[in-house]
Formats: C-alpha cells, structure tokens, sequence
C-alpha cells in the first residue's frame, strides 16, 4: 500500500502527454509537438568544451552532496552581478535540477496540515511537491483579467493561521505572466505582517523575458524579507542545458542547512562534468542570452497571430517564458467529425493529438478551460502546427 500522501497526488501531465507523444512517434505518426518546455538551441559551445575538459582532467568523481566551492561562487558571482543579491558559499546549495532542489527546500519546512499559497495557472509539479509533504496547497486562480497574477488583495485573503509559504514563480510556468518590481513590493508589504510565512521564488525563466517588462526577484525587491527568502534557479532554460540536470538556490543559511542534511540522505552530489559546465555557463559570455530571447519573442508573435484567427479561443500575450496559455472555452460543446462533443481541454488535446499536434491540457495546471503550448520550437513547426490546430478546429460544429 502506498503512503496516505502519495494517493492523493497525481502523476505529471506533462510527462504523460510526452510519454504519449514519444509512443506515437514510434509508431510512425507525423507530430508536431508543443508540450515540452524545453529550449531546442545547442547548449553552446564553450559551455560543451568546459564539460570536455573536465572529463579529460579527471573531473569525475563525487562532489560535496551540495555541489562545488568553484561552482558556488560562480552562483555567489551570478546573483550580485544579475540580482544585486549578496550571499556567501554557506548560503548556497546546488542539486541535480532545479526540481529536486524545489522539492528538498519544501521538504526541509513543511509539515503535514501546513498551508502552502500558489496561484494558478501553476506548473503541477509545485503543487504535488507540497502534497508530498502532506502540505496542503491554497489555490488562488487567477485568470485572463488579472494578467494571471496574484494580487496583494488575493495573496491577503488567502492567508490563514496554518500558511506557511508563498511560492512565487515568475517569468511564470505555463502563462508566461512576469511580475514587475512594484507587483512584488505590493506582496511583500502584505508579507511583512506575517513572519511566519516563508517564500520560494522559482526565477527558472529569469532570462527570458519580453517588450518593456523587466526581471524583478522578490529578494532583491524587499531585502528585509531576506531571511525567509528561497531564489531558485539553474542553467537549463537559459543556457539551453536541459540535460546537464544542475539548478541552485540562494537562501538564508538555517534553510539552506535544512535541504543539504535531507540531500545527504537521498541524493549524490550533482554531476561533476556537468558543474565544470555550469562555471563556464555563468561566467563566460552572455550576449546569446538577449538573442535567444528575441528569438523566442518573434515566434510568440507568430503564434498570437495565427492562434488569434482560430474562433473559440482568447490569448493573453505571454510577458516571458516560452510558453502561450489560450483560453478554449469557446471550442467546448462543440462536436467533432466523428460526432462526439468536446467538453475539456483534455477533449480538445485529445481532438488535436488526432490531428497531430501535442499540447498540454488545462487540468493539468489546475485551471480549465486553457491549454499550454509551448513555442521551443522552429517558426516552421508553430506555422505548421497552428495550420493543424486551424483546420481542426475549424471542422467542428
């Protein structure tokens, strides 16, 4: 029997829907897949030969369980330099991704019955992270109309006695939504009366960013909230290193001293090539960065354009990320070829999976009805795909 906790998580959708994509690509079929936020740039060069050298130096072996001193005070450079963030090596800690990172740190304060407030559209898996915990998570929906962000007065309403962490994710995971530097100070004044609530701002997209909006971090916005602050990062969206699986976070050092004692426990030290790596991605060059990142802008653009003549749907044009949240409603209760009516987006994704195109559901990010898609991916395939998702959603009555 499996623990009380894990019954009432559910597994990822996303990983099902590439679990799906990948079998029907075996299968021979024709797809052109927007559900995998992950960019499809070459990690670059000097970062690959950084990597090189470190196997060919014996570079091999384990690490502290919390990374390297060389690759700490690359991260130590990184937030003063980006973030005018000051830590020390004992206020950093590094893991295989981002992801476990996130997990460990809810891990290390969370106890069961703990309420843990995150705003959706959320990506899921910082909502099953706390289920882990036997957390509970306050959902406070956001929609459209606010821009698919919390409010001071939302973040306010939703604080009770049991809250025990804010977690913040912005340029957002799935709808793009960027907080500015006033929309942060506006949460943090709610905070400041509430010491006991500790937040973790997941800044992943940190570099990806569009217009006129600017990166703002919550610990940079409001330092005297320093202490209860978690910033979570990695190399793998910015620097296209997806696979070389490390993330890191900066944070008061009785946390951070929490997540290395549950580390040592369950996980190894992370990949010591891959860190040799992530010292060239922080420090070296920067300037692909801002081109990459105007990359990303004109195929949103592209995207917004095509998606905006397919009747039923709304889009809110994404701030960052690379990822477009259209809202579907306007295609449910409407009949397929074949008769059967759509009435989710889980429907509509099945609908267009048929007609070869993969997207990720709205249940799947505890909102519906919307649907995520990345843009990750050439001009071509989004010209392509939005023409299937056109025709396709055209023919329904």
């Amino acid at each position: 029997m499996l623990a009380t906790a894990i019954d009432k998580i559910q597994g990822s959708p996303i990983s099902a829907i590439f679990d799906q994509a990948t079998r029907l690509r075996a299968e021979g079929h024709d797809l052109i897949d927007f559900s995998v936020g992950e960019p499809d740039f070459d990690t670059p060069e000097h970062i690959c030969d950084a990597g090189i050298k470190a196997i060919r130096q014996g570079i091999t072996r384990y690490t502290a369980v919390d990374g390297t001193n060389d690759l700490k005070a690359a991260i130590v450079r990184k937030f003063k330099a980006d973030n005018n963030l000051d830590y020390n090596l004992a206020e950093i800690v590094i893991s295989a991704g981002a992801k476990p990172l996130l997990a460990t740190a809810i891990q290390a304060v969370i106890n069961p019955g703990d309420q843990v407030i995150i705003a959706t559209p959320a990506w899921p898996s910082h909502i099953g992270m706390v289920q882990v915990c036997s957390g509970k998570p306050v959902i406070v929906p956001t929609t459209h109309e606010d821009g698919f962000k919390l409010s001071a007065a939302a973040l306010k309403a939703a604080i009770t006695s049991k809250t025990r962490m804010l977690l913040l994710c912005s340029p957002s995971n799935p709808t793009g939504a960027v907080y500015s530097a006033q929309a942060l100070a506006e949460l943090a004044d709610v905070l400041r009366a509430h010491p006991n609530i500790l937040i973790i701002s997941d800044d992943l997209y940190e570099h990806i960013v569009f217009d006129d909006n600017r990166f703002a971090t919550l610990a940079a916005v409001a330092p005297d909230l320093r202490d209860r602050i978690l910033t979570v990062n990695g190399v793998s969206k910015a620097y296209a290193m997806t696979g070389w699986r490390i993330g890191y976070a900066g944070g008061p050092k009785w946390w951070v001293d929490g997540m290395r004692k549950i580390a040592s426990q369950i996980n190894g030290g992370p990949s010591s090539i891959s860190q040799a790596a992530s010292i060239a991605a922080l420090d070296g060059p920067q300037g692909f960065l801002k081109t990459w990142c105007e990359t990303y802008r004109k195929r949103r653009d592209i995207a917004l354009e095509g998606l905006a003549k397919i009747d039923g749907l709304k889009i809110l044009k994404p701030e960052g990320a690379f990822y477009l949240m259209p809202h579907c409603g306007g295609l449910l209760g409407r009949k397929r070829p074949d008769g059967r009516t759509i009435k989710t987006s889980s429907g509509l994704a099945s609908y267009l999976l048929d007609a070869g195109v993969v997207i990720v559901p709205g249940a799947g990010f505890f909102c519906d009805p919307y649907f995520r898609m990345s843009i990750a991916t050439s001009e071509a395939n989004i010209v392509e795909g939005i023409r299937r998702m056109t025709t396709a959603c055209n023919a329904l009555k």
